[in-house]
């Protein structure tokens, strides 16, 4: 049975105001409430996850930093970057959490691919890489909460943003990390065009 989800393109939202939509969303789901996939982008704001370690902030350059409730370290949102957000019942699904990073990976690698970007994935380190067969620069992070068997949070992807921010922090809790994005890989596509398939994508794989 193929199980309906809903994409919502919301385009540049707050960060801290989209983050508590999310989790309203999620406590008050029930069997019946249809998954949803969120498409924003973000003004410049650092978040940083459940374990995340104030030392992996380096600098302060005037960005606020949220303290959020996803797994990981700190990373960087802004405008040019496209996040999903994936708000799915996995039970419902029959998988959990291992395999939703697999396929959120999965779907970003394809995206890329579509583009001539050869990327993979890196072992004990979620995300997407390019370069170094794949174990080079990130070029998509990922984070999730689960909460009675249901997601939040997600994906974001670097299409065509300025990539500065990252210096100030250790992107994901990794010292010294390379960061890059689809513009600088050669792709032109503008950040609602990689939206779009990458929610095709998704769709597909989920």
């Amino acid at each position: 049975m193929t199980l309906p989800v809903r994409v919502r393109p919301l385009g540049l939202v707050p960060y801290e105001a989209t983050w508590r939509a999310m989790q309203s969303f999620t406590a008050g789901r029930d069997a019946h409430t249809e998954d949803e996939i969120w498409l924003v982008e973000h003004p410049p704001v650092f978040t940083l996850g459940q374990a995340g370690r104030r030392e992996h902030l380096l600098a302060d350059v005037g960005i606020p930093v949220v303290a959020i409730d996803r797994g990981g370290q700190v990373t960087y949102h802004g405008p040019g970057q496209v996040v999903a957000y994936v708000l799915l019942d996995l039970r419902r699904r029959g998988y959990g959490v291992k395999e939703l990073v697999r396929r959120l990976e999965g779907a970003v690698i394809e995206v890329l691919a579509a583009e001539g970007i050869v990327a993979g994935r890196r072992d004990g380190a979620p995300g997407v890489y390019v370069g170094e067969d794949a174990g080079g620069a990130k070029i998509a992070a990922l984070g999730l909460r689960i909460r009675n068997g249901c997601s939040y949070h997600g994906v974001s992807l670097n299409v065509a943003m300025d990539l500065s921010p990252f210096v100030a922090i250790n992107p994901c809790g990794y010292a010294g990390l390379a960061v890059t994005q689809m513009q600088d890989q050669g792709c032109s596509l503008p950040p609602g065009g990689v939206a779009d398939r990458l929610a095709g994508r998704l769709l597909a794989l989920l």
